[in-house]
């Protein structure tokens, strides 16, 4: 059984380029905002130190890790740079009149 869509904020809520924190239940996410007016969701913490990538640095598609600096893909959750090796685990978002919303799986 697919598990629902979960609704996290408007779409104002979250700058183009930026990065916000989510938190439902156990599952802490990472939700973005890209330059293109897109948004994607990831695990919320570096795979790393388990720093939370909320505090990072967004450019273009990549989310910089404050604390050491790796670096993500966040389309796509692929890891860009060191020391970040593991990939992120990515999760489905759309937007529905002005909401974001994603499905933790």
């Amino acid at each position: 059984m697919q598990e629902p869509w979960i609704e996290v904020c408007d779409s104002n809520d979250i700058e183009e380029e930026d990065v916000i924190r989510f938190d439902y239940g156990s599952v802490t996410l990472a939700v973005y905002r890209s330059d293109k007016n897109a948004f994607y969701a990831t695990n919320g913490y570096c795979t790393h130190e388990r720093v939370h990538l909320s505090d990072g640095l967004v450019m273009g598609n990549i989310i910089e890790c404050p604390k050491h600096n790796g670096r993500f893909d966040y389309t796509t959750g692929q890891a860009k740079k060191t020391p970040a090796c593991d990939a992120l685990q990515t999760y489905p978002v759309k937007v529905t009149g002005g909401k974001v919303y994603v499905r933790i799986e």
